[in-house]
């Protein structure tokens, strides 16, 4: 994989999961290079004319009006940094950690945050070299932006603090930055408020969840045409013309995929006369219900991928004549997170909605009385075996789980900084409890995966599509049938390997 090259400008949510997930290498473009360059030369004209601006010659937050003497501006950035150091809770996965590292370094490459390069090249050695921050998860309230997990990110820039190791043990940044060869910056004027000011945790644990969620949302089409065949449904209320009629792109999207994984189903042709008319909500509704969630998470998308090319601390600079080394210095609120707090609860809403519609599946897959013949929890021997009575009581708990967690972040707010911080956007709660639905959504979609590769099976020797059959293998692959009660719980775990990785939407394509 070539490096990826910032500038600030374009860099895509597919990037940013690369350099995270993937290791890819981070590389300051050169042209964005020089750019950063002359905003710094404003900002050094600036310190050195001695004019008065926020968080260059001043002080941060309420202490704005205190001026700092211009021998003292190199320990006013340690102590903005160490003393903004102050999360708690346990700490950000590395790959989040990463992910934080390389939108960071973008924001700082659109050059109007007045950083030296070198700052920007040793962030990126430091995902190069496999450098990882310690940075607690809680402490930030989304405005001025996620101050103190990204104080820890600059911590161990300037070797303070704490990195994790290979193994995930924390050791001593310093340590960390010697055995990688990278050399702890002393900063300059600006440097510690423009590392520390801005939306970048929320923001990178929002990307991941965002990314999870398009893979969750493709699994969730073919997982339920798998539960929908199985139940005997009708692909009726798929006709295309039904949803041209009411055109949401992601219900178009949905009932396209509906008809391609049902199409050739032998089990579908064998009750193509009955005298059912219609199905319940949970099958009938499917494009319905997964095409708004495709909807949000392409609003989301549309969101986070502005936010990713956006210059979000302050003071920011703004060029008017390189030569001179002229430009404006201006304090605004680009900081804040609510427009990130907004959609990191919708994306929340969205998917709680996704997992929900999933446990009605499931209930109708194992309710004797709603399964179509199908025998009692899908059990063999019902009775004496259970099937899947508890793995639907399981999915119960993960959805209600998720309605508490829904609830949304971005409507409180609390005021900090001696007031003068005093309207901010609980973004990255909203990112965490984000999350946890992620994975509550992941499992029970595992859930009803491993239900409906069950209940299918019973139809034999009718086979269903030639798609949901490769989709069925992907499952059996770590999931054999439940021929009696044993112990699956190990199963679930790894079906939703197999959702996250990406193996059953790929019956798709």
């Amino acid at each position: 994989m070539k490096a990826l090259h910032i500038n600030g400008n374009d860099l895509t949510l597919e990037a940013v999961c690369e350099v995270a997930v993937e290791h890819r290498a981070v590389l300051l473009d050169p042209d964005a290079r020089e750019v950063v360059q002359t905003a710094r030369t404003v900002v050094d004209a600036l310190v050195a004319s001695n004019k008065t601006s926020y968080a260059i010659t001043t002080g941060v937050g309420k202490l704005s009006d205190v001026l700092i003497p211009p021998d003292q501006i190199r320990e006013l950035q340690v102590n903005l940094v160490r003393s903004h150091a102050v999360g708690v809770g346990d700490p950000l996965p590395p790959v989040e950690v990463r992910a934080m590292m390389v939108l960071r370094a973008n924001s700082l490459a659109k050059g109007h945050s007045g950083v030296r390069p070198v700052i920007i090249d040793t962030i990126c050695e430091m995902l190069n070299r496999s450098v990882t921050p310690f940075v607690p998860s809680q402490g930030s309230v989304g405005a001025s932006g996620d101050l103190a997990p990204l104080a820890h990110l600059a911590l161990a820039l300037i070797g303070d603090g704490e990195c994790l190791d290979e193994k995930g043990n924390r050791i001593p940044s310093s340590e960390a930055l010697n055995k990688a060869q990278i050399k702890p910056q002393v900063l300059e004027a600006k440097e510690a408020v423009s590392l520390i000011n801005g939306t970048q945790a929320m923001l990178a644990v929002g990307t991941l969840a965002l990314s999870a969620a398009e893979t969750l949302v493709d699994s969730a089409d073919v997982i339920g045409a798998l539960t929908l065949d199985a139940l005997r449904g009708t692909d009726v209320a798929f006709d295309e013309r039904i949803h041209k009629a009411r055109p949401h792109r992601g219900q178009l999207t949905t009932a396209a995929n509906l008809r391609k994984m049902l199409e050739g189903s032998e089990i579908r042709r064998s009750h193509a006369d009955c005298k059912r008319v219609q199905d319940a909500y949970s099958l009938r509704c499917i494009p319905q219900v997964h095409g708004a969630v495709r909807d949000t998470l392409a609003h989301c998308r549309d969101v986070f991928e502005t936010e990713i090319n956006s210059a979000v601390d302050n003071p920011l600079v703004f060029v008017k004549d390189a030569k001179v080394a002229e430009g404006d210095v201006i304090s605004g609120g680009n900081f804040h997170g609510e427009p990130l707090a907004f959609v990191l609860d919708f994306l929340a809403i969205a998917l709680s909605a996704l997992a929900g519609i999933s446990e009605r599946r499931i209930e109708r897959l194992v309710n004797p009385t709603l399964n179509e013949g199908l025998p009692p929890f899908l059990a063999p021997g019902a009775g004496l075996n259970s099937g899947f009575m508890m793995p639907q009581v399981t999915a119960a708990a993960l959805v209600s789980e998720n309605k508490v967690l829904a609830h949304p972040a971005s409507v409180d707010s609390i005021t900090t900084s001696g007031n003068k911080e005093d309207y901010v956007s609980m973004g990255m709660t909203a990112a965490l409890k984000l999350q946890r639905i992620v994975k509550n959504t992941r499992s029970v979609l595992a859930i009803e995966a491993m239900a409906a590769a069950q209940a299918v099976e019973f139809l034999a020797p009718l086979k269903t599509s030639k798609r949901l059959q490769a989709a069925q293998t992907v499952i059996r692959s770590v999931s054999p049938p439940m021929e009696k009660d044993r112990v699956i719980y190990g199963d679930l775990v790894k079906i939703a390997d197999v959702i996250a990785g990406g193996k059953l939407s790929q019956a798709l394509r």
